[in-house]
């Protein structure tokens, strides 16, 4: 039986735009790799100071602008994004042999649009929403499980309203990276680059 052939990634197979060609790989992820979450990802921020943070988050959105994921504004990668709104975002799908690197400025979402996923969560997520102080010391789980306790009294039916400090970020991408891997490691790679005027170049990098 001979081998199945190497994947490979050309030119003619991009589409124009990377939001276009995320959503083919993103689909092809969901579809076919059985992973858990192909959603995760993660993003690179600088902190305050300057430090390099990673941490995996979900993608809960990609839309024709951007790539949108949801957090505590008070913890340590909403206040990396305060103090410097550009992050990076890197999807690993190793069963595909696949890999997407983004890169680009930071806005938060609308109140509206953090409303509607808000209410769109289990209710034990949005209660965690209130009830976490994010990337803060914490005593004990005791402490943490007697608020959760403190606000399933305050709030006991489903109508929990958004906390302030919760709410979202989309990344607008710059520049987004295709890796598709080969056995032979000389690996295809692509690399899209938004223009000063709209559109996108793309290259071809060494692997």
């Amino acid at each position: 039986m001979s081998a199945a052939p190497d994947p490979e990634l050309n030119r003619e197979m991009l589409l124009p735009d990377p939001i276009d060609q995320f959503r083919i790989w993103f689909d092809d992820a969901v579809e076919r790799s059985g992973l858990a979450d192909p959603n995760a990802m993660c993003l690179s921020t600088l902190s305050p100071e300057g430090m390099p943070e990673g941490r995996i988050v979900l993608l809960k959105e990609v839309d024709p602008r951007g790539f949108v994921f949801y957090t505590n504004l008070e913890s340590s990668k909403g206040r990396a994004l305060a103090a410097h709104p550009r992050a990076g975002l890197t999807f690993h799908w190793d069963r595909l042999g696949r890999q997407v690197r983004v890169q680009g400025q930071v806005e938060a979402v609308t109140p509206q649009e953090a409303d509607l996923y808000y209410s769109s969560r289990p209710r034990g997520s949005r209660l965690g929403a209130w009830a976490s102080h994010q990337s803060r010391p914490l005593v004990d789980r005791e402490t943490l499980e007697a608020r959760i306790r403190e606000l399933e009294a305050r709030f006991p039916g489903e109508d929990i309203p958004r906390p302030p400090q919760w709410s979202g970020f989309r990344v607008l991408p710059e520049r987004v990276e295709f890796w598709q891997g080969r056995t032979s490691r000389l690996h295809d790679r692509f690399v899209y680059r938004a223009g000063p005027n709209g559109g996108w170049t793309i290259e071809r990098l060494n692997p």
